[in-house]
């Protein structure tokens, strides 16, 4: 049975719901037609293992399982066969994973002619796979070098190709984590199931022993690579010296852990590891470890993390305030899990090497506003460091900044001030109970102060300060400056910023900001046309659009489910708002499928709560039903009604 084949049975298995023709469709890439063709096929392989696929009109399809003991011997022969079978590469997709494989296994240049026979396309097909096959290696500073005659062979060093293989070899969608990626080790590595159990072990029990942390991910990544070493060391092949300074890394508790892992290794798997092979594991400990479990977040944030780090810790922190105004920036657990990841990112770039983040998908898809915050701060990490982060990270970033967020929602506390006045205590004393009569439960009054003391201020505890004088330095937290008799004009600036007018639903998707069905043909037809619509509404730079472009280039804005939802990389408008544009037929975007984009604009210097906005638009991304539905309406009635209905 075939990839495609297969992807429709996982796609039912794990859905709680009927499957349209159409969405299974969407998912696959392939025709309405095709699904029920291969629909075909599936029931007649399910024929004698008590169950089917239903077809149920208006409603879609359906696994009807009457027998769950023939049902799950089905699934275990398909298991077992698609590991004993290497099939031909089916999607586009597939085909690069395949294509990438066999560069990367193979100690042989390989013939264009051949490899196209081996995977039943023309050469022409295969030169395009080769385009976007040498972009992905170039990620780990690996090309394929041409020889005329006997074809192409991958060139670079061990320790690149190395990072690589943990990522290309194994086909880890299809694995769950508990299985390690055993059965397909055992494979590629030539060592029994058995062999494969003691590394484990013994890699388990020397972490323990040096009392060094490890993710769950981090442990499977790191035993991966052990095994790769192993495979590519009885190959004949060595990590080349490397440039970093390697005395330096001798010196930290990781190289000693690393060499009685290996000296472990050695003796249960009778082989011999490099030198170099111990600093490569210290390495990859360095790019992995956590903060030992029995940390306490009320420690001083000077004992946990370095000077360096703390800083830049802020500096992103403060990026990210700038931006979207959370009020999370002094949040202590933040910053100490902020910072604490930061040393290990930084190591992984230092070294070259890549992390892949499981949870990429989902932490996009229902963290919306924690991601793009992610963004911001790894933008502020390269302007400081010249680091330049993938989207892999900036989820784990965005991860810190979510829990964050939520933080502060559950507190629900009332807005805490300080109020500052030169013309003494008594009108700094009506000014505060002046707020307290105004705001009762809004605002929480710590103390007031002269404004020679300003720097004493429990800047930690304060959400803003209220000032009678205006304030020249530059303070942690927001400053509202008002007079000493308070008008209703200042009470009307410090309701602004302490709450906001409920929007309704519907104020964001205003008839004129929606165009449905339009006949584009491309990504860049579609950003091109909401562009010029946003700069038709509001006064915009010239390099507007090219600023969405470089939005796109960090980390693409297309989230599945049909639905990309592009924006400038920083705020242009003088308001906040979203444009909408559905598409006669889906087009392409970053390897994806898309058939609704939601251009969003938020107002440059806007201290405006967007947290609902990225909820709305959270629960859409999520919605596969809802998003089908938005497609489909013909008119604004129509599309608005949909919208509503999801919040009931």
């Amino acid at each position: 049975m075939d990839d495609r084949i297969e992807a429709i049975l996982r796609e039912l298995m794990g859905s709680n719901h009927p499957l349209t023709g159409k969405q299974l469709a969407n998912r696959l890439d392939v025709s309405s037609r095709t699904i029920r063709d291969d629909i075909k096929v599936i029931n007649d392989e399910l024929n004698d293992y008590g169950a089917a696929i239903i077809s149920k009109r208006g409603v879609g399809y359906e696994l009807s399982i009457d027998e769950p003991k023939l049902f799950r011997a089905y699934l275990n022969n398909l298991t077992q066969d698609a590991e004993q079978q290497a099939t031909v590469p089916t999607t586009p997709d597939n085909r690069l994973a395949y294509v990438i494989r066999r560069f990367l296994l193979s100690e042989d240049s390989i013939k264009l002619d051949d490899l196209a026979d081996e995977i039943h396309v023309s050469k022409s097909t295969l030169q395009v796979d080769l385009k976007e096959v040498k972009q992905r290696l170039n990620t780990y500073s690996l090309a394929l070098v041409s020889r005329p005659g006997y074809g192409l062979k991958l060139s670079g060093s061990e320790l690149n190709r190395r990072f690589a293989m943990s990522e290309y070899l194994f086909d880890r969608e299809r694995l769950t984590p508990d299985l390690m990626w055993l059965d397909q080790l055992t494979t590629v590595a030539d060592l029994s199931q058995e062999e494969l159990d003691n590394v484990w072990e013994l890699l388990l029990e020397q972490l323990r022993i040096n009392q060094v942390t490890l993710s769950d991910i981090a442990i499977n990544n790191l035993f991966v690579h052990i095994i790769i070493a192993y495979k590519r060391i009885t190959e004949g092949h060595h990590i080349a010296l490397i440039d970093q300074d390697i005395e330096s890394i001798k010196t930290k508790k990781e190289y000693t852990v690393a060499h009685n892992i290996v000296k472990q290794v050695e003796k249960a798997l009778d082989v011999s590891f490099p030198k170099i092979e111990v600093i490569y594991i210290a390495i990859h400990l360095l790019g992995t470890k956590l903060v030992s479990e029995d940390r306490s977040i009320n420690q001083e944030i000077e004992t946990v993390m370095d000077e360096g780090i703390h800083a830049l810790t802020l500096k992103m922190l403060n990026a990210v305030e700038e931006r979207f105004s959370l009020g999370i920036q002094n949040d202590r657990e933040l910053i100490i899990g902020l910072g604490l990841h930061l040393k290990p990112a930084i190591n992984r770039y230092t070294f070259g090497m890549t992390i892949r983040n499981p949870m990429l998908e989902d932490i996009k898809n229902n963290y919306p506003l924690a991601f793009e915050a992610g963004i911001i701060a790894a933008m502020a990490l390269n302007e400081q460091l010249n680091v330049s982060i993938d989207e892999n990270e900036v989820a784990y970033l965005a991860l810190h900044i979510g829990a964050a967020i939520e933080r502060k929602k559950a507190a629900n506390r009332p807005k805490q001030c300080y109020i500052v006045c030169a013309s003494g205590v008594g009108s700094a004393q009506l000014i505060k109970y002046r707020i307290e009569a105004a705001f009762r439960s809004q605002i929480h009054v710590l103390g007031t102060t002269e404004y020679y003391k300003i720097k004493d201020i429990p800047f930690e505890e304060t959400d803003f300060i209220i000032s009678s004088v205006p304030v020249k330095e530059d303070l942690p937290i927001p400053v509202i400056e008002v007079n000493a008799i308070l008008g209703q004009k200042d009470l009307a600036r410090i309701e602004q910023y302490v709450s906001f007018e409920e929007k309704s639903i519907t104020d964001y998707f205003p008839e004129a900001n929606v165009f449905l069905n339009q006949k584009l043909t491309s990504k860049k037809d579609v950003i091109e046309f909401l562009a010029d619509y946003a700069k038709s509404v509001d006064d915009l730079a010239e390099d507007y659009t090219q600023l969405i472009y470089e939005r796109e280039k960090i980390a693409p804005t297309a989230y599945g489910n049909m639905i990309a939802v592009p924006h400038p990389i920083s705020p242009q408008t003088s308001k906040t708002f979203l444009t909408v544009c559905t598409l006669e037929k889906p087009i392409e975007w970053a390897d994806r499928k898309v058939q609704f984009v939601c251009l969003l604009n938020v107002e440059k210097n806007s201290q405006e709560d967007l947290q609902e906005m990225y909820r709305i638009l959270s629960r859409i991304v999520n919605d596969e039903q809802l998003i089908q539905k938005l497609i489909k309406s013909k008119t604004y009635h129509a599309f608005i009604q949909t919208i509503l209905r999801m919040e009931q």
